[in-house]
């Protein structure tokens, strides 16, 4: 993705690929001022992260993206957005294969042996190619991130971290497994072969990130003869599979931001929504995600709309159900919007569970008896 905004990348191919040639210049000078030991220590996807997102996040904000797509809901900008990326991945990929030999990514393997200020010319056009996908696909998780209106502060580490695990889809390998199937049979098991080989010696001292998008590069150039489609095709199917990913996570993270707005909207009894909330989400001894960030939020804006700051609640350890049914049946008048609260928080992370129905079946009883 270029310094130019998603969205404004023209819709004539030749424009497309002036724009990636643009960023790719730019990518070089980056790569160019890299060192062997930046490479092999990982330390080049740390100084890529400052750079691809520091500029690009004070532009790339949810104001932009309303004035640019008036009047479309979130699903279809986001969806426009990973339409865009992966044009540009597969534009980016013919141009980088085009030019490689088949014996180019194997120069990898021999960055142990180069000095600390000398990068092989080689391994250049081959981290321009690595820096580019990654820098389009981190970038394009932080655009779908902004859309779905969930904050993110790139100078958080906590922020940047979930950036880049959301962005690669950090479970080990995945991508770089996922696109084996596109591949045919012989060269899927050269490919096996040319893992076990040498080439890929220097990467087995990376960072976990940084030896997995490494290596996912590596295997579009392993195999002569298959280089331009290959790395077309994994360009392309590794950058949707990234944006539907980020889709996942983010849009699910919104949901249960809208939630938590309708629960406090709608109840009539915030402090003590917020004890029943803390109960069942408690009741398995387990706490997902969805269920922390569903809590934090309802936290929050019961602060901010109720005015209601429960120092007692904060300071529990472990739950005590007596202290919650205490609290409900002191509490006069009708309860069903507290019932209902207890309802959708069990739902929050999937179907309710045996502790969650047992929980809830005590609320309505209680509720219904008063």
């Amino acid at each position: 993705m270029t310094e130019v905004l998603p969205g404004s990348v023209g819709a004539d191919d030749d424009a497309d690929r002036e724009a990636i040639e643009q960023e790719r210049a730019k990518l070089r000078e980056f790569v160019q001022g890299l060192s062997s030991d930046d490479i092999t220590s990982g330390g080049w996807f740390t100084k890529l992260c400052a750079q691809a997102l520091r500029s690009y996040t004070e532009k790339a904000t949810w104001e932009y993206f309303q004035e640019k797509y008036q009047g479309v809901p979130a699903d279809g900008i986001v969806g426009r957005q990973i339409q865009l990326a992966a044009k540009n991945a597969m534009i980016q990929g013919g141009i980088t294969s085009s030019l490689y030999t088949g014996t180019v990514a194997a120069t990898i393997g021999s960055l142990g042996g180069a000095s600390a200020a000398t990068v092989p010319a080689g391994v250049v056009t081959f981290m321009v190619d690595l820096t580019y996908i990654t820098q389009l696909q981190m970038r394009l998780a932080h655009d779908i991130a902004v859309i779905y209106r969930i904050p993110l502060d790139v100078d958080d580490p906590e922020d940047m971290m979930k950036l880049v695990r959301v962005a690669f889809g950090i479970k080990a390998g995945e991508v770089a497994r996922g696109s084996m199937k596109f591949v045919p049979g012989l060269v899927r098991q050269a490919l096996k072969k040319y893992y076990s080989g040498p080439v890929l010696a220097a990467a087995k001292s990376l960072p976990f990130v940084g030896k997995h998008l490494l290596q996912r590069n590596v295997i579009k150039f392993g195999i002569p003869g298959v280089g331009i489609p290959l790395t077309i095709l994994m360009n392309r199917y590794t950058t949707v599979a990234a944006g539907r990913h980020a889709t996942s996570v983010f849009r699910g993270e919104a949901e249960v931001i809208e939630l938590a707005e309708t629960l406090i909207r709608r109840t009539r009894h915030p402090r003590l929504m917020l004890w029943v909330a803390w109960l069942v989400i408690n009741a398995d001894d387990e706490i997902s995600d969805a269920e922390r960030l569903l809590f934090q939020r309802l936290t929050r804006l019961a602060r901010e709309r109720h005015q209601v700051d429960d120092e007692q609640l904060a300071d529990v350890v472990t739950i005590d159900p007596d202290e919650v049914w205490h609290r409900v049946d002191a509490e006069p008048g009708d309860l069903t919007d507290v019932v209902h609260a207890a309802e959708r928080v069990a739902t929050v992370d999937g179907d309710l569970n045996t502790h969650e129905k047992a929980v809830i079946a005590e609320l309505r009883d209680r509720c219904r008896r008063r």
